[in-house]
């Protein structure tokens, strides 16, 4: 590979495409967020909800970034100025894919926060099973506070904290540094076989060993009088942002896409190994949880502390423990790599620069903002940047980077796609690239039109002042 940003790759195959893409939007949003968003919406109506916004919202708009990335094969700003110009239409639409990339670079900053609260459990799981052995539950006589305690035992650590999310910044960089097919590529080929492996296996310990039918039962028995507004406002978010869309990581991935690779039929299999892995999250979690008599509800805190406590009363609680925590160290690698492969490829495009250069010169400015995010815990917990704007009066720095991208740049650039494929770009030029025909070809222009920024400009209204 050539170090000059005029060089591009493209994936090896169809299946190492897949894998990337899949790896890209197979990340915490599933493994943390879904399980909790569903524990906090009553189960069966918020997961029956979610699937049909996946087919309706997510799968349309991850269609749409994905084939101005193909046409394009460059850079998300560049292939959106590339799709204008094909399409006799304004360049300045390459604002859109500017701010995914912006959005992906500030939620790099945050998300390899959190991506070291996991190597930090892997770590509290890894020296458990040294002093327990592999037969008993985790955590052999500690009370349940003080596994509870971890998270803001971890929290309170400014220096540890900060120290965590830049070992996994750093790795996130090497492999972005080896460019697609030596870096991007490998981590997708060889580690998410790794991952569905691993979770399959913990699906199946929590069948065995937990309450498996509970979880069933919770999950799939849809109860629309649960079936409020927020709950759906909630299943349209989550179907929104467990696909990684409106952060050009989508659109940069399919720069590297063959011609001959059908983006509809892609496109499709990436969502429903997205959505796949969302339920299987939850059949994996909830039966370790109910088996121990905790609560479904407990939010963010379900996988770091409700989880933790569940494990100490299972068999080989430590060795699953850890294996758990890998399996979403896995997933986290393969999302934070699409987070910083869209600055990365920016840069080293616009400026003709190496990648390993271009890749240095984001992950410094993401260290910045993630030693901040991280000390925002502790030491600065009482700084709120944004503390003027009411809607941001009492959020510390990490709260902000979140709310920023959540509430307005995704939103936003998912709904500026869906009218610049829609109703900007060449007709026939979209329809050259998509890879549909017949009623699904008229279904998706008709949601890509008019239900997705309808919906997504819902959510955008709803995140600034509901």
């Amino acid at each position: 590979m050539a170090v000059t940003g005029k060089s591009h790759e493209n994936w090896s195959s169809r299946s190492a495409f897949i894998l990337a893409a899949v790896g890209s939007a197979v990340g915490l949003g599933n493994m943390w967020r879904f399980p909790a968003e569903a524990g906090e919406n009553g189960g069966g109506a918020f997961v029956l909800f979610y699937i049909f916004c996946v087919l309706l919202i997510g799968l349309p708009v991850l269609l749409s970034e994905v084939l101005v990335g193909r046409h394009g094969q460059a850079n998300a700003p560049e292939s959106v100025r590339r799709v204008a110009r094909d399409s006799n239409a304004p360049e300045g639409w390459g604002i859109l894919g500017s701010m995914g990339v912006f959005a992906a670079f500030l939620i790099l900053s945050f998300y390899c926060v959190v991506g070291g609260w996991v190597v930090y459990y892997i770590g509290v799981f890894a020296g458990d099973l040294v002093q327990t052995g592999l037969s008993g539950g985790a955590f052999e006589g500690r009370a349940a506070s003080d596994i509870e305690g971890l998270l803001p035992g971890l929290f309170g650590d400014g220096g540890l904290m900060v120290g965590l999310n830049l070992g996994f910044l750093a790795v996130t960089m090497f492999f972005v540094s080896r460019g697609v097919s030596s870096g991007i590529e490998w981590v997708a080929v060889y580690l998410m076989p790794i991952f569905f492996l691993l979770f399959v296996g913990i699906t199946v310990y929590g069948a065995f060993t937990g309450n498996f039918g509970e979880a069933v039962a919770y999950l799939f028995t849809f109860d629309f009088s649960k079936l409020t507004g927020e709950v759906m406002l909630a299943a349209v978010g989550q179907a929104f942002f467990s696909l990684s869309l409106g952060v050009a990581g989508m659109m940069t991935y399919g720069a590297y896409a063959n011609r001959d690779t059908n983006l509809g039929e892609t496109s499709g299999i990436i969502a429903a190994a997205d959505t796949g892995v969302a339920m299987l999250a939850g059949l994996a979690i909830f039966p370790i949880v109910f088996a121990a008599g905790l609560s479904a509800s407990a939010g963010p805190g379900l996988m770091f502390q409700s989880l933790p406590i569940a494990f100490q009363a299972m068999p080989f609680g430590s060795l699953i423990g850890l294996a758990f925590f890998v399996m979403v160290f896995f997933a986290a690698l393969t999302s934070s790599v699409s987070l910083l492969e869209a600055p990365t490829a920016y840069v080293f495009e616009k400026f003709s620069m190496s990648r390993p250069v271009a890749t240095l010169i984001v992950g410094l400015g993401a260290a910045i903002l993630g030693v901040l995010s991280s000390l925002s815990f502790n030491e600065m917990a009482e700084f709120y940047p944004l503390g003027f704007i009411p809607l941001f009066a009492e959020t510390n720095f990490f709260d902000t980077l979140d709310g920023v991208t959540a509430k307005l740049f995704m939103p936003i650039g998912a709904i500026l796609t869906c009218i610049f494929v829609g109703w900007v770009a060449d007709a026939k030029l979209i329809d050259d690239e998509n890879g549909l025909d017949g009623v699904l070809h008229q279904s998706w222009r008709v949601l890509v039109r008019f239900v997705c920024p309808l919906a997504l400009t819902v959510i955008l209204v709803f995140g600034l002042f509901g």
